[in-house]
């Protein structure tokens, strides 16, 4: 089957939006590999993980997923409890553009899957969706993932993904493990189509000691 073209998402005064329910969720780490994903829809422990995920209150799967590229940079940091190494965050400040799956979710699933990033049990809904989609980006603290930025609109949706609320010059960069790189890899090749050759020159630009 044929990748679909990657949609370039950024944010544009006017662009309409129709409704805060469904959401893309646009992942740009271990969750560009659908399988990874699926741990947070419906439980369990990633391939080459160290963590089990409790799963969304509704573990369907996603409406729709796209290729998307977002305006900015990451940066691999701090410690993953799942895969040790450092975890990719996203920085729209940086210069570049970011390779990521668009994963189309309800506003409780997209809840869910914030509640286990930030390493909380989905509980409840999550009240940053307008707030981000309003001011471009909302936290609901100071931690890894405690961000929500909105990247822009795809038809009609936000485009919302979760980040760090500091910038990448502000923590000492950590390489990530191999397992979360190979995963990351499994990702980019069956949501863009990638080759290994591709794959390596991207990972690399933004991890210099890396490689998948």
């Amino acid at each position: 089957m044929a990748v679909p073209d990657p949609i370039p998402i950024s944010r544009r005064p006017g662009d309409p939006v129709t409704g805060l329910d469904p959401v893309w969720y646009a992942a740009y780490g271990s969750n560009l590999d659908a399988d990874r994903f699926g741990c947070y829809l419906g439980g369990g422990r990633p391939v080459g993980g160290r963590r089990d995920h409790p799963g969304c209150r509704d573990s369907s799967p996603p409406r729709d997923d796209r290729p998307v590229l977002l305006s900015g940079g990451l940066h691999f940091a701090l410690e993953s409890r799942t895969w040790s190494g450092g975890m990719a965050f996203y920085d729209p400040g940086l210069p570049g553009v970011v390779a990521a799956r668009a994963y189309l979710l309800s506003a409780d699933q997209f809840a869910d899957v914030a509640a286990q990033e930030m390493h909380r049990l989905p509980s409840g809904p999550l009240d940053l969706i307008a707030a981000a989609v309003a001011a471009g980006r909302a936290s609901t603290g100071p931690g890894r993932y405690e961000t929500v930025v909105c990247a822009g609109i795809l038809d009609g949706h936000p485009v919302l993904t979760l980040t760090a609320p500091w910038r990448a010059g502000d923590v000492r960069p950590n390489p990530p493990a191999p397992a979360y790189l190979a995963t990351i890899a499994r990702g980019l090749r069956a949501s863009h189509g990638w080759t290994d050759e591709q794959i390596t020159a991207y990972l690399a630009g933004w991890a210099p000691v890396a490689r998948p």
